[in-house]
């Protein structure tokens, strides 16, 4: 049985994967955000808003309900705020989100590309279907309804021209699937530069699923 997480050690989790994003180049500058829901309660903790995910502390962290509204912090809160409390409405199995802007995944998402051939087994295992989105304007409401609807379907949303967005149960599963979506993107990139990808057949793809 896991343990749950105190407040203090799930702010320590969140500047330690957003370090991790920033240092992989799955995120840079300002952009992207992370959030983790507080087990046995109606609070999330969000980064904050117009600060480097790669150099944040636990202060920085905001704790918000789930209408956006801030409970605990000196900072203002992402400003992709609703896109979060809509999915964890949507999704009550889902304890971690991450936004990145990771930039193969990004070449895919700006041509409208699909990130839809099953070429690699650990990416059908780990990511499943990708769904990618339509574009809306980053922040507003209309964009966090859209994805919100789309995370009931899937766990891995590939946004146009903006970003990615992955799920989880915890916060190292929500930044593993957007770690292996880069890395799936990068593959599928090149594969395609040499000539086009050898898919994995339909029954592979089942048993890979199944695992």
């Amino acid at each position: 049985m896991a343990v749950e997480k105190s407040v203090d050690e799930l702010k320590m989790e969140i500047v330690e994967f957003t370090r991790r994003l920033y240092m992989r180049g799955l995120i840079v500058g300002t952009g992207g955000n992370v959030s983790v829901r507080i087990p046995d309660s109606p609070y999330i903790l969000v980064t904050p808003s117009g600060l480097c995910k790669g150099y944040l502390k636990p202060s920085d962290i905001v704790k918000i309900d789930m209408n956006g509204r801030v409970i605990e912090g000196r900072l203002k809160p992402t400003s992709e705020t609703h896109m979060h409390t809509e999915i964890y409405k949507a999704r009550r199995d889902v304890n971690a989100i991450v936004h990145a802007h990771p930039p193969f995944c990004m070449g895919f998402s700006c041509a409208g590309v699909p990130l839809d051939k099953p070429i690699l087994p650990e990416a059908v295992i780990v990511l499943g279907e990708i769904m990618m989105v339509d574009y809306e304007t980053p922040g507003t409401m209309s964009l966090a309804k859209k994805v919100a609807e789309a995370a009931k379907k899937c766990d891995v949303l590939v946004l146009k021209n903006h970003g990615s967005v992955a799920l989880g149960e915890n916060l190292e599963q929500a930044y593993i699937r957007t770690e292996v979506l880069e890395e799936y993107a990068k593959v599928l990139l090149i594969s395609n530069l040499l000539g086009g990808p050898k898919v994995l057949s339909e029954d592979e793809v089942r048993r890979l699923r199944g695992i």
